[in-house]
């Protein structure tokens, strides 16, 4: 972020900010409301969580929400409406957590629900093209609140030869870079993402490691109607098909550098498809495509520390006295998940801790990030951070709908 310290003008000030995050697990809403204060390092301003609501999506909701995300299952009336009726969720559910604090936000911050992500150009209509497309219209959310509005973060990052994600860097960087502690900060939403901070270093590496959710819940609900493996119950109970989770492991997606990202397009319901059917022909145990399914996340974030991770942070901090490797996202409630995280890690040295631990809910933390995006857009200051995303130059995140 040094961009910012040029960028920073006198007008930066305190301001509760209300993010809110709905992720490609497609589960619901998050709010988080945020007391965000400049400080004398322009890099670091304080950010205090005052609150933090879920509101479930409904049934209905979340099957058009999933359903939009195959583009030969909605029409474009549908996904208009999509777009309208999910403003109209996000207000509400700011309003309604705003409801009970004391205090009045000044800006909201929205996140959308993304229906296509394509971060690597592809040559459409005769020319290269990235594009990213969120919906949840801002209008809705700046009437139903009465505060301007941030949203559409992705687009400004793509336009300047980014991926437009992973944006939770931004988070990251502020909240847990350490001088003597290298800090790794792993997200399981719907996709996996971890950001590497070397001790006592301005650089950073972050990527999307490949899906950590999406795939889970995506065969807990074919094979048992559920939405999610709660604690890791069920994977607990299954064998891992290893001749399955090899031919995963061989996918493109996992052997592409950093800078990148992924979401549905790659491990969306194709790739869920697929999976379950080689789980099939191997078992006819349901559990054991969960415990597969849940082996091929922990892998694929274990592989990506061993090749990515670990010589990033042995070049930039050789001497650092710890590692700390700190989890949010809905995936750290999976017990399952955790232990194969851990027992792959703490034999390194390695440090594994709960977001929770630092004082930030799991579920709460992509909330706060885009809340922090949107205060920095709002006073003018970058929110992308090049190295993440891949961008050519650090830019101000956002578009601004005033009620």
């Amino acid at each position: 972020m040094s961009e910012s310290k040029k960028q920073a003008t006198p007008a930066a000030k305190a301001m509760v900010v209300a993010g809110v995050m709905s992720g490609t697990s497609a589960d619901g809403i998050d709010v988080a409301v945020v007391r965000i204060t400049p400080s004398v390092n322009a890099d670091a301003p304080r950010i205090k969580l005052l609150k933090h609501v879920s509101f479930p999506y409904s049934k209905q909701v979340r099957q058009a929400v999933l359903a939009s995300m195959d583009a030969s299952s909605i029409s474009n009336a549908e996904l208009t409406r999509l777009h309208w009726r999910l403003g109209q969720l996000y207000g509400d559910a700011v309003a309604e957590t705003l409801k009970q604090l004391p205090i009045r936000a000044e800006l909201a911050a929205i996140h959308g629900q993304t229906v296509f992500h394509q971060g690597a150009e592809a040559k459409y209509l005769g020319a290269p093209v990235r594009c990213t497309l969120q919906l949840g219209e801002a209008s809705e959310v700046a009437a139903r609140t009465g505060i301007p509005v941030v949203s559409d973060f992705r687009t400004a990052d793509m336009a300047v030869g980014g991926q437009g994600a992973p944006l939770v860097p931004m988070l990251d960087r502020v909240l847990y870079a350490h001088p003597k502690k290298n800090r790794v900060l792993q997200n399981l939403g719907g996709i996996a993402n971890m950001t590497a901070i070397p001790a006592a270093s301005s650089g950073l590496l972050a990527f999307d490691s490949g899906p950590a959710n999406m795939v889970i819940d995506g065969c807990m609900e074919r094979l048992f109607n559920r939405r999610f493996d709660r604690n890791g119950a069920t994977s607990a109970k299954g064998n891992v098909l290893r001749s399955v989770l090899e031919e995963c492991l061989r996918h493109p997606y996992f052997k592409k550098p950093a800078p990148k990202s992924c979401g549905r397009e790659e491990f969306g319901r194709a790739f869920v498809s697929n999976f379950l059917e080689q789980c099939r022909k191997a078992s006819p145990k349901p559990e054991d495509a969960i415990a597969t399914a849940t082996t091929l996340t922990a892998q694929s974030i274990l592989r990506s520390y061993a090749d990515l991770v670990w010589p990033f942070l042995g070049q930039h901090a050789p001497l650092a006295d710890t590692t700390e490797y700190i989890v949010a996202g809905g995936g750290a409630r999976n017990r399952t998940l955790m232990n194969l995280l851990r027992r792959g890690l703490e034999p390194l040295g390695v440090v594994v801790r709960e977001s929770e631990s630092t004082g930030l809910p799991p579920e709460a933390k992509e909330a706060v990030a885009f809340a922090l995006l949107a205060w920095l857009r709002w006073d003018g200051m970058p929110g992308n951070v090049p190295a993440a995303t891949g961008a050519a130059r650090a830019v101000s995140l956002g578009k601004v709908t005033l009620p």
